[in-house]
């Protein structure tokens, strides 16, 4: 494959990926108008200059809706993320290094944990601590733990086995150390291709839990809640549901294009072990 294609893939990922997350920074501070402010005697108003994309049936401004609305799905995918990326690839290393029963014990908990969807697990802490918007986080990335415990176990284990690391065994330095200095910097790549691609499906999770009441409540705004408020005023207005259906798919792909990016900017012989091949 050409290699200024793949090239392309990365710096497109990066610029649309860079963009949402600069948008929901700047929604923070800053939008248009006031996304909570209601003016219903500006409803359905059409595209223009004053309203880029139009209001919704309260007056709000769309442009400035999906605005914040990046701010949920943007900030629960990259917290999930780093919940399961830290606790799941320190256990899946530590699971490679001591080997027996605590490996057996490390990956057949993270075959429980996995055997739980992000969506079992949110109705649960939605019936337990409420819904909103760091149960979502916390449900998806207890989802992501297992996930990351596979890719690190399956990454890191040769690594363990490799000459240098018993070379470093018999020079008397601990798992700490090992772990830190030979085994994460080899396994860096696959964890940071495996991240961007989970991030891309933290989003849609973030949207879908949105969109059935589990994730950011009103009157916060949230594209699964845009999607939401929008399926049944399509007759009336389209762009409602177009607007925030297409800023999830540029979100997602752009993620999808960071990570084919990274994995091939990282590995490319391929030499990255798949996520089903990560534990046999």
């Amino acid at each position: 494959m050409n290699r200024d294609f793949l090239n392309a893939r990365l710096l497109a990922g990066a610029i649309i990926v860079g963009g949402v997350c600069l948008m929901a920074l700047i929604s923070l501070v800053w939008t248009p108008y006031d996304p909570l402010k209601l003016d219903i005697a500006n409803r359905f108003a059409p595209p223009g200059p004053r309203h880029w994309l139009g209001t919704d049936q309260l007056g709000r401004d769309v442009l400035s809706l999906l605005m914040r609305g990046a701010v949920g799905p943007v900030g629960v995918s990259i917290s999930a993320v780093t919940i399961g990326l830290v606790v799941g690839a320190t256990a899946g290393m530590l699971a490679a290094s001591s080997g027996g029963v605590a490996s057996y014990a490390t990956l057949r908990t993270s075959d429980f944990l996995f055997a739980f969807p992000a969506l079992l697990i949110a109705i649960l802490l939605r019936e337990t601590l409420g819904p909103g918007m760091l149960n979502a986080m916390v449900a998806i990335g207890i989802f992501y733990i297992p996930i990351f415990i596979r890719v690190s176990y399956g990454a890191s284990l040769p690594v363990w086995r490799s000459g240098y690391v018993a070379a470093a065994r018999v020079a008397g330095r601990g798992s700490l150390w090992i772990a830190t200095v030979h085994v994460l910097p080899n396994i860096a790549g696959v964890l940071t291709v495996h991240t961007s691609v989970q991030l891309s499906l933290g989003v849609l999770a973030e949207a879908s839990l949105s969109y059935i009441g589990l994730g950011v409540q009103p009157p916060q705004p949230s594209w699964g809640r845009m999607l939401l408020e929008a399926q049944t005023l399509l007759p009336i207005s389209p762009l409602l549901a177009i607007a925030p259906g297409l800023a999830i798919m540029v979100t997602v792909m752009g993620f999808n294009l960071l990570g084919a990016g990274l994995r091939q900017a990282l590995d490319p012989r391929g030499a990255f072990i798949p996520e089903s091949e990560a534990v046999r």
